[in-house]
């Protein structure tokens, strides 16, 4: 799909339960790369999927991965068309932040820099502070450079291991 109108996005996946059909997280995640390729989103590279704890009052441990996807969308255009793969996986939005959840597709960066819309933000906003995002994302786009901080993912996943704060 490689062509002058398209876009790399950095993708943060995500589950912590069960769907019927599929199997368990890691299952899931599986079949979520599976299905962002039916969609037309060429998967340009995919992380190994991790294990991590929850966050907030979810209970059930995490599988957690990263993508780059390439797709002539917008940020708009894409983000619809991974909620519409979330609810296709049993994904019901109720407002309850960190609860568990079948899948969740989180835009984390683009190739288009910093964007500002609905609903939408890029880079997502707490991507720096999550090891679960980090190090998967680092494994297969250490170079990508977050446009807020210029530093790498590679030195960001750093920064985060040794416990450095990260500039305001």
């Amino acid at each position: 799909m490689r062509g002058r109108l398209t876009r790399r996005y950095l993708i943060g996946l995500g589950s912590n339960m069960r769907v019927p059909g599929i199997g368990g997280p890691r299952q899931v995640l599986v079949a979520a790369l599976a299905a962002l390729d039916a969609q037309g989103l060429e998967v340009a590279a995919a992380s190994r999927i991790i294990d991590s704890a929850p966050l907030g009052p979810s209970r059930r441990r995490y599988a957690n991965g990263a993508a780059v996807l390439e797709t002539r969308l917008d940020p708009p255009a894409l983000l619809a068309g991974l909620q519409a793969i979330e609810r296709a996986f049993g994904r019901r939005r109720r407002g309850r932040r960190w609860g568990a959840r079948p899948l969740d597709l989180d835009i984390l960066l683009w190739s288009g820099g910093i964007w500002a819309g609905e609903g939408l933000t890029i880079p997502h906003p707490a991507f720096r502070a999550r090891d679960f995002v980090l190090g998967p994302a680092a494994a297969i786009a250490g170079g990508w450079r977050d446009p807020v901080t210029r530093r790498t993912l590679r030195q960001l996943a750093a920064r985060l291991i040794v416990g450095s704060p990260l500039p305001r």
